[in-house]
């Protein structure tokens, strides 16, 4: 009995659907992304060895070489949190307008006594025309944003907030303003944070340079 061919078929596949969807996912994790924010003002850190990259989500302690200090919230799972707290505990008074207009700032450098007006406003201040939070020893606000930020994160883990707490200072920047912002953070119970800095090679010949890598 002779054996029953059975009929080729054609390998061609039609990929066009793939393509399609291949697409689809790339236009939607280029649309969905967020980018990095931009920095506020800039600024030249002190350059040190240390290679550890500073966290995505960071609440950011800017020092300007003119002694200005901004502030910038990364986390937005608690963005808002932080800024209606603020509003509440300084009893500024912001509607729902401003408020939300607060919390699509990219960062915050100007009084509180100045902040109602700025969103009421329809003109965008430069960040070289605002005055900066103000820390001086008689009105130390960045304590109370501060404070905010530890009401915002009240009876999370102390310690994984303390790893997005980062403070950036020009080089220019004097040591009496670095102290405000200390006091700013001690007055919260808050010992310990991170300061930005360049990376530099570690120089040779160095006792860093001769121990072992991790």
């Amino acid at each position: 009995m002779p054996k029953v061919k059975i009929p080729r078929k054609s390998t061609n596949v039609d990929m066009t659907a793939m393509c399609d969807v291949a697409f689809l996912l790339l236009t939607f994790f280029i649309l969905a992304t967020k980018q990095k924010p931009p920095e506020v003002l800039a600024v030249t850190p002190p350059s040190s060895v240390s290679s550890k990259a500073a966290p995505d989500k960071s609440i950011l302690v800017t020092m300007t070489a003119d002694g200005k200090v901004f502030l910038t919230l990364g986390d937005e799972t608690k963005k808002n949190a932080v800024i209606d707290d603020f509003n509440k505990t300084k009893a500024l008074g912001l509607t729902g307008a401003e408020l939300a207009k607060l919390k699509k700032s990219e960062f915050i450098g100007l009084p509180a006594n100045k902040l109602k007006s700025a969103m009421a406003s329809n003109l965008v201040i430069a960040p070289t025309a605002m005055d900066g939070i103000p820390t001086d020893s008689t009105n130390n606000e960045l304590s109370d944003w501060i404070r905010s930020v530890t009401n915002a994160y009240a009876g999370e883990d102390q310690k994984a907030l303390e790893k997005m707490l980062l403070v950036k200072g020009d080089n220019a920047a004097l040591y009496p303003i670095f102290k405000q912002v200390k006091q700013a953070f001690k007055k919260n119970q808050i010992f310990k944070f991170r300061i930005v800095t360049n990376s530099e090679d570690i120089p040779q010949g160095s006792e860093l340079a001769k121990q072992p890598a991790n």
